[in-house]
């Protein structure tokens, strides 16, 4: 029997990163905001109530260029709330949300979309019986001629959409296929791809591989790892840290709204990452409890 291939330790770089920077032949980019020394994304403090109820409270990170952001936690975590703030859904009520540096409002997605800010929320937002190439340019085809004479320029979006999937790596076998037919791995993949060619700065990605197969949430995590070596700021939204620790550089940990901490990956191991994910001390008293329930 052979032994089972080692997990790569804190701060080490795992396979999913270094065959996706072999392939790419890619590096990451520095970690600021550019020409600023800021991040990317920063929330200091941030909170959010709806009511009598505290979705956020007191929450703390950052988003760099050529890195990835794992935000962790189980359903109530706050993890939804997060997203919807950066991505300009709601607005923060206390504490600071800056964009290289400067502080924002937003008060729409569109504003944090025209700030480089792009969101991949679980339903895609996909038609899935139109096909690849129409789903890639949804809402902003390019079009040929003028006025009256404007039309939708198929040849340039056809080869466009193939080309952007190609430089992301991902092998499609034909853009006119519809988006209902593939995987549910790749359809995640195209709309990664989408955001990168739109010009994304910060690629938000909601619980990507959730109901995914363990073989397509490796091929998404592949793809989150491109991404970030073509120097973009990556949030990986999750609650299974087994997805988050191959790729991820930093790991904020929510639990009822509130941050159980923020580590970079040589501040903290898979093993307890997982261990914090699972309760914790919680979990070990349960256990116990169990155990001596078990012997009575």
């Amino acid at each position: 029997m052979t032994n089972p291939p080692a997990r790569p330790q804190a701060g080490e770089p795992s396979t999913i990163e270094s065959a996706a920077a072999a392939e790419t032949g890619a590096t990451k980019a520095p970690a600021s905001g550019p020409g600023t020394g800021a991040h990317l994304l920063e929330l200091r403090g941030v909170g959010k109530r709806f009511g009598s109820v505290i979705a956020l409270d007191d929450v703390s990170t950052s988003v760099d260029a050529g890195e990835v952001t794992c935000v962790l936690g189980d359903n109530g975590a706050g993890k939804s709330t997060f997203i919807k703030i950066l991505a300009g859904v709601h607005t923060n009520e206390s504490g600071a949300y800056l964009v290289e540096g400067t502080p924002v409002r937003f008060s729409s997605p569109r504003q944090a979309l025209d700030r480089g800010i792009a969101t991949v929320y679980q339903d895609l937002a996909v038609v899935p019986l139109m096909s690849v190439w129409r789903n890639f340019f949804l809402g902003s085809e390019p079009r040929k001629g003028r006025g009256p004479f404007s039309r939708l320029d198929i040849a340039e979006a056809r080869g466009t959409a193939r080309r952007a999937l190609s430089e992301m790596g991902i092998d499609l076998r034909d853009v006119e296929q519809p988006v209902g037919t593939l995987s549910g791995g790749e359809r995640q993949c195209v709309a990664i791809a989408r955001a990168v060619h739109f010009g994304a700065k910060v690629l938000i990605l909601d619980e990507p591989t959730a109901a995914l197969g363990v073989k397509q949430a490796g091929v998404v995590l592949r793809y989150i790892a491109r991404a970030r070596d073509r120097g973009l700021g990556v949030v990986f939204i999750t609650h299974n840290p087994h997805h988050a620790y191959p790729v991820g550089d930093r790991f904020l940990l929510l639990n009822r709204g509130r941050s159980q901490g923020c580590f970079g990956k040589s501040e903290i191991t898979l093993a307890e990452l997982t261990r914090q994910m699972a309760g914790g001390a919680e979990l070990e008293a349960l256990a116990h409890e169990l155990h001596a329930e078990a012997k009575a």
